[in-house]
């Protein structure tokens, strides 16, 4: 999609305009019945296992670090992924440096055949050199849990696994240099500060997660 835009030579705007619809149109499919998860909520479906990248098996819980985890929602080849790449790796540094557990999860249950199966997201983190699990997520479990909408979609539980900031990274996905609003990275900081996060919740922006279609 990308690509396929910036070959075209059109304006700013009207790619703009093409990638909302693009996010309207996938988020139609989202279905009601996955209640979004309420800020000060507990980590839900912590003990399942997933799959990860490496072969192993592994929970939320197990990624949980001394001052608490961040969880990303994301794929292969969505657009936003894309253009918020290179914030992932301000995150995985920021994590870590605080000692935050993080995890990518892939719930496009729909696209497992294809974009998004085990040995594509194999080749895309060794691409992207992710330094934290990127788990598969089998029926779309913890999507419907959280209620996640798009990729990406960030959720951050603070030491007492209880969530404190839900939605997007930041406040512009096409260029790093025009972002006025680190709204993940303003909230780590004031999570392990001991401060009250002043943003707490925005919209994520993204493609629509790719969930089966029940017959």
């Amino acid at each position: 999609m990308i690509k396929f835009l910036n070959n075209m030579k059109i304006s700013s705007t009207i790619q703009s305009i093409l990638l909302i619809t693009f996010i309207v149109i996938g988020n139609i499919s989202f279905a009601q019945k996955n209640t979004p998860l309420e800020l000060g909520a507990t980590i839900p479906l912590s003990e399942i296992l997933m799959i990860s990248v490496n072969d192993e098996k592994m929970s939320l819980n197990n990624n949980f670090n001394e001052n608490g985890l961040l969880v990303v929602f994301s794929c292969n080849t969505c657009p936003f992924v894309v253009m918020w790449e290179d914030r992932y790796r301000q995150l995985e540094k920021m994590c870590e440096k605080n000692n935050i557990g993080m995890v990518y999860i892939n719930s496009n249950e729909a696209k497992r055949r294809g974009d998004d199966s085990l040995e594509a997201m194999k080749d895309y983190a060794k691409k992207m050199g992710y330094t934290f699990p990127y788990l598969v997520d089998q029926k779309s479990a913890l999507a419907n849990a959280f209620g996640a909408k798009t990729t990406p979609h960030t959720y951050l539980f603070n030491k007492n696994k209880s969530l404190v900031y839900k939605g997007a990274i930041d406040d512009n996905f096409r260029d790093v240099s025009q972002v006025n609003e680190t709204y993940l990275l303003n909230a780590i900081e004031q999570m392990v500060s001991g401060k009250d996060i002043k943003i707490k919740e925005t919209k994520a922006k993204g493609c629509s997660i790719k969930r089966q279609q029940k017959n």
